[in-house]
């Protein structure tokens, strides 16, 4: 089982790398003996990391591209043991509270709200560090079985995925001057991407992403957002007319906004008629 004698140590797994500059910010507050051994960009380098460094304890962003956390969580649970390592604690980071409260209440792993709380996250580093005593026999073992995180995490896959759907985000995690925030993503108006950054525009907000167009296209829902120009996305409910400049080019208006928004050759199909 995992040796806990030593420093304990972790592994990190968000897409988004200011969550995860964040989040190691916080735990380097509140639990500086913990070692980030790696960070992850998707649910299969967490699973192979996991592998690889054998820590003991992974935090899994729910949402994740390649597999979600919970997803990632299951093969990790599915990893050999050896009487040096025990498959790791696991702490899902997500934004999305009703997926939390179930594994919260059967106790088979811990979960943090984005974006996270120092208090927060103190009482899951105390949970974290009983759960490793035990594991190392300096604690009575309260904990749940291999089979209970099995079924927890098979009960939650499904709720993160229902009827096997396309997983697409719900929230945009976006830079705001020196903050963070989580932007539901029915509130963006569009998305509009240079060499470096994507603009997220919102009636009230305009962030910064660095997640590019091509790879929101497939992360976002189509029937929500239309691609009109290699750089943009648009919501469709935030369209309020569509009109042509002097040189003829076709221009998206968007709601509440004096912005126009140019639509490419190639999407002009999707006006036909309007």
């Amino acid at each position: 089982m995992s040796d806990t004698t030593h420093a304990p140590r972790a592994i990190l797994a968000d897409d988004e790398r200011l969550m995860r500059e964040q989040l190691r910010s916080r735990i380097a507050e509140v639990w500086p003996e913990l070692q980030i051994v790696a960070e992850a960009k998707n649910g299969l380098e967490a699973v192979e990391l996991t592998r690889e460094h054998k820590p003991d304890l992974v935090f899994l962003d729910i949402r994740m591209p390649g597999l979600t956390g919970v997803e990632a969580a299951r093969q990790i649970a599915q990893l050999p043991e050896d009487d040096e390592w025990a498959v790791p604690e696991i702490v899902f980071i997500t934004a999305y509270d009703q997926y939390a409260v179930e594994a919260f209440e059967q106790g088979a792993c811990d979960y943090v709200l984005k974006p996270a709380e120092r208090d927060r996250l103190l009482v899951t580093v105390e949970r974290i560090k009983k759960r490793l005593a035990q594991r190392s026999g300096e604690a009575e073992p309260d904990g749940p079985s291999n089979g209970t995180l099995q079924q927890l995490l098979h009960s939650l896959s499904a709720r993160v995925n229902p009827g096997g759907a396309p997983k697409y985000l719900q929230w945009i995690q976006a830079s705001v001057g020196q903050t963070i925030q989580m932007i539901p993503v029915e509130d963006v108006l569009f998305f509009i991407s240079d060499e470096k950054y994507t603009r997220v525009q919102t009636p009230t907000v305009e962030a910064l992403i660095r997640k590019p167009i091509k790879e929101l296209v497939d992360e976002l829902d189509p029937a929500l957002f239309w691609q009109i120009h290699r750089s943009t996305l648009v919501n469709v409910k935030s369209i309020n007319g569509i009109s042509r400049d002097f040189r003829g080019r076709q221009l998206v208006g968007v709601k509440g906004l004096d912005e126009k928004l140019e639509v490419s050759r190639s999407y002009t199909h999707l006006f036909k008629g309007m």
